[in-house]
């Protein structure tokens, strides 16, 4: 009995020295030599400050600012530990809001933010994505707010369209996904116009 409680015991610790060291340390430095910029997590550096990552969506409100898809990320309510407020982009919480198409809750939520940005609004404008951090934005909910963008900065729509299509991403290897738009990326491109 005492032979087989040793080398049950010698398992253990062998395994877990393999799979739960050994392993995942050998992986995060294979991906940190061979995708240094994925595996350090895409960030994105202006003028040596760090101001966003490629995977994680931002809250962008102004007028002058391509806006991203709404995010249903939560954080613990700093007053009460029990319940959870409003976080957007909370990359420590990524979830979907869990709300179902029959969800009173979702139809009046998405109904609101249609109601506020007008007819003929792209979905994705006004629903989440699954993990709520979704940075990208379909090309047609980027071309539906050039003329408002434009407007704002002062430029032409044309050349806020071309920008639109310089930053517009295919399918992965030509048919995975769909085309997508990176509204931070975009919207770094949009700063670094010349200023009128």
């Amino acid at each position: 009995m005492l032979r087989h409680f040793r080398a049950s015991v010698v398992m253990l610790v062998l395994m877990t020295v393999l799979l739960g060291l050994a392993y995942p340390l050998a992986m995060v430095g294979v991906a940190g030599a061979t995708f240094p910029g994925q595996a350090a997590g895409s960030l994105i550096v202006k003028d040596g400050k760090v101001v966003g990552s490629t995977l994680i969506g931002q809250p962008f409100t102004g007028e002058g600012y391509f806006h991203g898809r709404p995010s249903a990320t939560t954080d613990t309510d700093p007053a009460d530990s029990t319940k959870t407020v409003a976080a957007p982009y909370n990359a420590a919480g990524s979830a979907g809001s869990n709300l179902g198409p029959t969800s009173k809750a979702l139809v009046d939520r998405v109904r609101e933010d249609a109601d506020r940005l007008g007819r003929g609004v792209p979905v994705d404008l006004v629903t989440t994505s699954g993990s709520g951090l979704d940075p990208h934005v379909s090309p047609q909910a980027a071309a539906w707010q050039v003329a408002r963008v434009a407007k704002a900065r002062g430029l032409r729509e044309a050349e806020v369209q071309a920008l639109v299509a310089q930053h517009t991403e295919g399918r992965m290897y030509g048919l995975l996904g769909e085309a997508r738009v990176n509204v931070l990326q975009l919207n770094l491109a949009l700063d670094a116009l010349p200023k009128r």
